[in-house]
């Protein structure tokens, strides 16, 4: 019996409910042009450490949701020598992880590059440079073997197959017809959710094919921006954050189940997509908004000539977000942060109030005394 979607007669011709898509697709072109805006107001050292955090970000978590857990300041070492920065501590550097950083900006920056077998390949190899994925050798810089590629979850004697992909012996026309697809298709979001969702139907490799997956999302987002901000957000971190729902929209759409308009509708999938890109974005915003009141923050009281205490607490609302820091900033709370008495607390607050960087909240009184830091 016919199970799988690639054994669909119309495979590959995926359709999809455009009317249902378009508003999430106006959501996210919106946050992407915010994003875009957003950087036109931020200094370049400011894009810098944005970028490091989500490739950061991006690296982990994209391992992480294959169950490879990074050495977080190795990521940090490897992406500071790949982004130019000039304080890397080389001893921190792992190969393995350096050659991951490697596929990552080569996804996110060489986006005009055509996408095919040998740079796949050089991906894969990148991803495995000992030749084997945990104590099992496997194919590397290759298509997989002649075995089964299943993916399967559950304790033994429980076990359940989630998908089985296509045989060896359609590999090659298989990824023949993704490649000329994807080099031949014009940029857009659609385009994006369909080759992560095409790629990981195909899985052409022994391991690593989310790794690469996700990279290839980077490639088609990074072409639709122009990387103006595609290094700047993770979609690995969204996806991480929702693995279930990940794995639900996959195992029905790849599934033979007939859906509302046929079986190769993949409007759900395409649904999920988009919806957990927009959350990537509107993370990524907010994440922005803080950096750049902090930026304003400073440019105006550069010559407020604030103390150790006073900086480090105004530091510390603005890092959290001025909206996200519960409560506001009470006498109390300056105390606990800046661990110093209530006597010094009284008189950093006044000079913050009479240097305008805060400010009463109205309504509050006495003990019960609130501070907004003016942005």
């Amino acid at each position: 019996m016919k199970r799988w979607i690639w054994e669909h007669d119309e495979y590959p011709n995926f359709t999809y409910d455009i009317k249902k898509l378009n508003p999430l697709i106006e959501k996210v072109s919106q946050e992407q042009g915010y994003l875009i805006a957003m950087t036109k107001v931020m200094n370049q050292d400011n894009i810098d450490l944005t970028q490091l955090d989500a490739l950061m970000s991006e690296a982990i978590s994209t391992s992480a949701i294959e169950g490879k857990i990074l050495n977080r300041d190795s990521v940090k070492a490897s992406i500071k020598r790949k982004l130019g920065f000039a304080d890397v501590d080389l001893s921190k550097i792992d190969r393995d992880t350096d050659y991951l950083i490697e596929v990552l900006i080569d996804a996110n920056s060489n986006y005009d590059d055509d996408l095919t077998n040998e740079r796949l390949f050089g991906w894969h190899n990148a991803l495995f440079p000992k030749g084997y994925s945990g104590l099992v050798k496997i194919n590397i810089a290759a298509f997989r073997g002649e075995e089964t590629m299943e993916i399967v979850s559950g304790g033994a004697g429980k076990e359940k197959t989630y998908y089985i992909a296509p045989p060896r012996e359609k590999l090659e026309d298989e990824m023949a017809e993704f490649l000329r697809w994807f080099n031949n298709t014009d940029a857009s979001l659609i385009k994006a959710a369909i080759s992560h969702l095409w790629f990981v139907i195909i899985h052409p490799f022994d391991d690593g094919n989310g790794r690469i997956t996700r990279a290839i999302t980077d490639l088609s987002l990074s072409k639709i921006e122009n990387s103006k901000i595609s290094k700047l957000y993770s979609m690995s971190s969204a996806i991480n954050a929702d693995r279930k729902g990940y794995y639900r929209a996959l195992e029905h759409t790849t599934g033979y189940i007939k859906k509302e308009n046929g079986f190769l509708d993949i409007t759900l999938w395409c649904e999920w997509f988009l919806s957990t890109l927009h959350t990537a974005l509107v993370d990524t915003k907010y994440k922005l908004t803080y950096i750049i009141d902090k930026t304003k923050f400073w440019d105006k009281h550069k010559q407020s000539n604030l103390n150790a205490r006073q900086t480090k607490v105004v530091n510390k609302i603005l890092d959290i977000g001025v909206d996200n820091f519960k409560g506001e900033l009470s006498k109390k709370k300056y105390i606990t942060i800046a661990d110093t008495t209530s006597a010094t607390a009284s008189r950093d607050i006044k000079e913050l109030l009479d240097l305008g960087c805060i400010k009463q909240v109205e309504g509050t009184i006495g003990k019960n005394t609130r501070y907004r830091v003016c942005v």
